[in-house]
């Protein structure tokens, strides 16, 4: 019987669900230790896999035949004994394909990776996009379908379009975006998105985005416990636990700007007064300097200042990075992360901010959390949001070929 196999059951506690072949089982392994490691050896899939080698051997033929796995040499290093290179397999990149779409308060973005995740194609369209979401949506399919029309990638093996959108999602795909992005209150951009382009759409924040890039591609690999915190026109967290995205029970984990740091401070979008984003956010220090100097200074303009050295701004970035040491605190107490990544637009002022938010973060923490934590800025910067919605889909590879079986490549 099905349950009583070993394999079958470690399906089961994968969250797979019965019946499953331990053939899909199999390619389902195989592929996603190649998505977690691009390359390994034969012997390396037989430890991450757990299972047979003969088994491991029988499953990558059939993988290479249906042309989603291919065979690759590692070159001898200088000083290593002679011989033959160790066979190594990789996924082919040329498989399958992702689009990946950020849609942020003033921009709209498309880019195309292949299976592995480069990038093959990439293009921004700068447009204010809070209250006219059907421009937004409809900028957006233009660039889905100049994506692959001019990389000239089959149709059929896009394997879907990753959506990340700067305002809070839940868990069953809805927007939440009262007061962040108005236009876009009571749409569902996923529906329409899918009805136009003909891709299966997955939906995320741009937090969530942003561990996911970070993650796969950035400063954050190999790293099971994360926090992302995104530092923009609003602050947010991505956090990953145990190597999984921690979403909550309704999908609104990781909203960190909406802390309290201040009880008596200004009142926030949200309704309550004193949460990190009023007085950490780019507008908000903005907003902070413009009262102090009496004239109007844009979140823009707090680069150049920082650049300059302006005593004035560097004053409020440190008392802003106070705030998010406070708040971090929390977090990490909670969560007990190993490496905190930082992105968004505050994140060039550099030691500015991240000298006092890591002296408040370590002030209020337990020493056995903050010993060993680390806090960087992101790598990707801006391609943070695009490329965590491509790899939401790049993520699903196993499961979405390996389940399928595999015919013979074209």
């Amino acid at each position: 019987m099905y349950a009583a196999d070993p394999e079958a059951q470690a399906a089961v506690a994968e969250g797979l669900e019965p019946p499953i072949n331990l053939a899909s089982l199999g390619r389902v392994r195989v592929l996603r230790a190649l998505t977690d490691r691009p390359v390994l050896s034969r012997a390396e899939l037989v430890q991450r896999t757990g299972l047979a080698r003969a088994t491991v051997g029988s499953v990558i033929d059939d993988l290479i035949v249906a042309g989603l796995v291919r065979k690759t040499t590692e070159p001898l290093s200088a000083g290593a004994r002679t011989g033959r290179p160790p066979q190594l397999l990789s996924l082919e990149p040329r498989a399958g394909y992702a689009v990946g779409l950020d849609v942020g308060h003033d921009h709209v973005r498309v880019i195309l990776t292949d299976l592995v995740g480069t990038t093959m194609w990439d293009e921004s369209v700068p447009l204010s996009v809070d209250g006219d979401p059907c421009r937004a949506l409809d900028t957006a399919v233009d660039l889905i379908g100049r994506a692959v029309g001019e990389t000239g990638v089959p149709r059929d093996r896009v394997l879907g379009l990753g959506f990340g959108i700067a305002c809070p999602v839940d868990i069953n795909g809805e927007l939440h975006a009262d007061g962040i992005m108005p236009g876009w209150v009571g749409m569902r951009p996923t529906d329409e998105l899918a009805e136009r382009t003909g891709l299966a759409v997955r939906l995320v924040n741009d937090a969530n985005a942003g561990v996911l890039a970070e993650r796969r591609f950035g400063a954050a690999r190999s790293c099971a416990n994360i926090v992302y915190l995104r530092l923009s026109s609003g602050i947010g967290a991505g956090m990953v636990c145990d190597g999984r995205v921690l979403q909550g029970c309704g999908g609104f984990a990781g909203e960190i700007g909406h802390v309290t740091v201040d009880p008596h401070g200004a009142l926030c979008r949200c309704g309550n007064r004193g949460c990190l984003e009023t007085v950490a956010s780019p507008p908000a220090i903005a907003e902070l300097l413009s009262r102090s100097w009496g004239r109007t200074v844009s979140s823009a303009e707090l680069a150049e200042l920082i650049h300059t050295g302006d005593r004035g701004a560097l004053r409020a970035i440190e008392d802003a990075g106070d705030s998010i040491g406070q708040a971090l605190a929390y977090t990490v107490m909670l969560l007990n992360p190993e490496l905190i990544v930082v992105g968004g637009d505050l994140v060039v002022a550099g030691p500015a901010l991240f000298e006092p938010m890591r002296r408040t973060l370590t002030r209020n923490s337990m020493c056995s959390h903050t010993q060993h934590l680390r806090i960087v800025s992101s790598t990707l910067g801006d391609s943070a949001g695009v490329l965590g919605a491509a790899a939401l889909v790049l993520d699903a590879v196993p499961e979405r070929l390996g389940l399928e079986p595999p015919l013979p490549a074209a």
